[in-house]
């Protein structure tokens, strides 16, 4: 069978063929973080922006791009700069390949205890900081 001939310009990145690109699964994974962070459902952030729950999906997924102009509705809805979508990206990321010393933000345990944490006054906050920090030195010899 004959090669095709290429054609010159552009070409065209299709997710379906080569699967999403590690840049787009990592700002997706930024997009679901901070998401879940302030409280916010997929719904939600959907009806903000004028989408379908579906489609928030599918940029948290990656399986979607995010355009530049909905990077920044974004950030102003979650209250980021669109930078920081992209703080702590390395190329070639892959979620299951998510460096370890990164917590899951996105782990409900972990949000309820942060959600919990910011109530506390602030003199509680640094006792409890220094017996999380004591006990995880511990654990980690």
């Amino acid at each position: 069978m004959a090669k095709k001939p290429r054609k010159k310009g552009k070409m065209k990145y299709n997710a379906g063929e080569m699967g999403p690109r590690s840049v787009d699964v990592y700002v997706g994974r930024r997009v679901r973080e901070r998401r879940t962070l302030i409280g916010m459902s997929q719904e939600k952030l959907a009806e903000v922006v004028g989408l379908s729950f579906q489609q928030i999906q599918k940029y948290e997924t990656g399986s979607n791009r995010v355009s530049a102009s909905r990077l920044y509705e974004f950030s102003t809805i979650l209250s980021v700069s669109p930078s920081w979508f992209f703080e702590g990206y390395k190329e070639g990321y892959k979620e299951k390949d998510a460096v370890q010393d990164e917590p899951d933000i996105c782990k409900r345990e972990t949000l309820e205890f942060i959600r919990s944490y910011e109530k506390i006054p602030e003199m509680t906050q640094k006792q409890l900081r220094a017996l999380i920090m004591a006990t995880s030195k511990e654990y980690g010899k």
